[in-house]
């Protein structure tokens, strides 16, 4: 056997799987003679890996599925099995047996296990986990693409997490990945902002700009609404006048709360609204003059979009997060893009107009191309039309966004969309529109990786009423809470590697706290768990790493050669298993795109190896060969750990 391998459990797995079929078929000449039966089909011969070691390393289910078939007990059923297992083959493979009523458990070597995933995580160090694919393909992930009329929020960090970590799994798999920001500078949110804008002269920004514009923007946002609902409110019959009340209501407390953050700024805007006797049709008419390309609006609005950027950017450097490409929804437009697509809509019978809308009968497409099926929507669930123009000849977002999509499949193998399970529907009718210009086969190669929003307790978010808690504060906080840790755990530090610890944790906590739940899943944002030293956080892993590099740093000669026999304890066995599995980790979490599974895996293995720090030494190791034995395991620990948190894009501290 090699010294080192890329996947070294795949190795006993393998032997598994093998002497499993070999057995079953040394087996079904015996059980068909008795069941009268001459075939089964599909047998998988799946193997798990059971909850403790006292259950084997590797489990099988298979006779609980066929002993129905064969009218016989599983676990009569398993023992003929295992009755037919030559294990003279297996090298990895100690014992094979029956338990549970009916499981097979096998065993393996752990000696043979020590040695083979310690030394190629030793050897292959920094690439050790990172298996490459043997196909790998050009990935374009776009991620965090939001409106640029406020700061990030903690919602949007979410989506900006996510959409990394999968790119770094993706990059790490062997794939050639670009990530892509779109800039969505066309609709009305923009016009909005651009208007709030003009109000105010268009001076330099104030304090952080990205934070700066979203007040602009949800001071302009409130006053017109509270305009509008009070116009409303005098035109609407009796019994609707209630129901407008409560939405007024909800728009003066918004603007109230705008107006105690920023008094100057809201009044000025509120004075020259108050001056315009069209705000709806100046907004509309910067929408539409935009998409015109006018040399004035256009240099004004890319000018507020790119004081935006440059905040966000700025943010975004501090988490270490960065995009390949910057992609101008506007330019989409100007370029011909947009109206190529709407002119070859109209040829289609499935295109419908009116003197208000242009449309796209989404659920007649679905039903005629068998659209439903592949996109696994239920036959009897009618898709709404997609409205693609207004009546003002002006496009609308998902227009544009089908544009895009074909510009990104033409780049592309495949194309992953990080985008909030809210935009469900819209992704599913611009999916159904794509079948209309592509072949659906390739439309399924973009895929709608949706994820849930991000709730902080007692707080209603909102960026149109100026309700959200911004990244920014939430890193600082992050960093100013585990500045207060690290004070007190590690006093006689410098200030300054003070400071640079407190940094790394406290952006590692944001980031594993937004991706440690499956993205379908809520998360529940508080400080008592993001910041939690004592377990499932990032500090938490990043302190194990922290002591196993202590370790390794007080030992005082070179490790010699290993006597990986004398690792037998229980929790010595757990920590092998869990380095040797972590390439089968990985792939999963890469082929399923499950960022949330190695948050789990580091958090199990530091949980282990903090187990084994208290109750067994290894630098007072009664002998120098179990002391060096453990030294490596505690390196390949190292070098695990480490090379999760690169997948999850945080720091590796090697003091805290």
């Amino acid at each position: 056997m090699k010294n080192n391998s890329e996947n070294p459990f795949e190795i006993f797995r393998k032997e598994c799987e093998n002497i499993l079929k070999e057995a079953w078929n040394n087996s079904k000449k015996e059980l068909f003679k008795k069941n009268k039966k001459s075939e089964i089909k599909k047998i998988f011969f799946n193997l798990d890996v059971p909850p403790s070691l006292q259950l084997g390393d590797l489990s099988s289910s298979l006779c609980f599925k066929l002993s129905k078939q064969l009218k016989i007990t599983p676990n009569t059923l398993a023992q003929v099995i295992v009755d037919n297992s030559d294990l003279s083959k297996a090298s990895m493979i100690t014992k094979v047996e029956v338990a549970g009523g009916g499981y097979i458990n096998f065993y393996v070597d752990y000696e043979k296990l020590s040695k083979l995933a310690i030394e190629s995580a030793l050897i292959l160090n920094s690439s050790y986990g990172y298996v490459k694919t043997d196909i790998p393909k050009k990935i374009i992930v776009e991620h965090t693409s939001v409106n640029p009329a406020g700061p990030i929020h903690v919602g949007t960090a979410r989506n900006s997490i996510l959409g990394d970590s999968i790119s770094r799994l993706l990059r790490a798999r062997g794939h050639k990945v670009n990530t892509h920001f779109y800039i969505d500078d066309v609709g009305k949110q923009i016009a909005v902002l651009v208007y709030g804008y003009k109000m105010i002269d268009q001076p330099k920004p104030k304090g952080k700009a990205d934070h700066w514009i979203g007040l602009i923007y949800a001071i302009t946002n409130s006053i017109l609404e509270i305009h509008e609902l009070k116009k409303q409110l005098k035109e609407v019959p009796i019994e609707e006048k209630n129901r407008v009340q409560i939405k007024l209501d909800d728009w003066v407390a918004a603007a109230a709360d705008l107006y105690e953050r920023d008094k100057i700024l809201f009044n000025t805007i509120h004075r020259a609204i108050k001056k315009d006797h069209s705000p709806q049709d100046n907004i509309a008419e910067i929408m539409r003059f935009y998409e015109m390309e006018k040399i004035e609006t256009k240099s004004l609005v890319r000018r507020v979009v790119e004081i935006w950027l440059r905040a966000y950017r700025e943010t975004y450097s501090r988490v270490g997060i960065h995009w390949d490409s910057w992609d101008w929804e506007s330019n989409l437009v100007w370029n011909g893009s947009v109206s190529e697509i709407i002119d070859k809509l109209k040829t289609s019978p499935y295109f419908s107009s009116t003197n208000e809308t242009a449309l796209l009968k989404i659920d007649e497409i679905a039903e005629e191309m068998n659209l439903k099926t592949l996109f696994n929507v239920s036959k009897k669930h009618e898709i709404p039309p997609l409205v693609l123009i207004r009546s003002d000849g002006t496009s609308l977002y998902p227009t544009r966004d089908i544009a895009y999509s074909l510009w990104k499949l033409q780049q592309a193998d495949k194309v992953i969309n990080v985008i909030g399970v809210e935009q469900t529907l819209i992704q599913l009718q611009l999916r159904v529109a794509l079948s209309l210009l592509i072949s659906s086969k390739r439309v399924m190669d973009m895929i709608h990786y949706a994820y849930e929003l991000v709730k902080v307790p007692d707080y209603k978010m909102s960026k149109r009423r100026g309700r959200y808690v911004a990244f920014d504060d939430i890193i600082n906080e992050a960093v100013k809470r585990a500045q207060q840790e690290v004070n007190k755990r590690s006093p006689d530090l410098s200030t300054e590697l003070k400071q640079r610890i407190a940094e790394a944790v406290g952006v590692g906590a944001v980031k594993y706290a937004l991706t440690e739940v499956a993205p379908k899943k809520q998360v529940i944002f508080t400080w008592e768990k993001v910041l939690n030293f004592e377990m499932n956080s990032a500090p938490f892993i990043q302190y194990a790493h922290a002591r196993a590099c202590n370790i390794l740093k007080k030992a005082e000669n070179k490790q010699k050669q290993p006597n990986y026999a004398l690792l037998n304890e229980n929790i010595e066995k757990e920590i092998v298993k869990k380095i040797a599995i972590f390439p089968e980790i990985f792939i999963d979490a890469c082929e399923n795109l499950t960022p949330y599974i190695i948050n789990e895996y580091a958090n199990d293995l530091a949980a282990k190896f903090n187990s084994f720090y208290a109750r067994y030494p290894v630098l007072k190791a009664d002998e120098d060969k179990l002391k060096d034995a453990r030294l490596a395991m505690v390196n390949a620990v190292k070098i695990v750990l480490r090379n999760s948190l690169k997948l999850l894009g945080i720091e590796a501290l090697e003091r805290m």
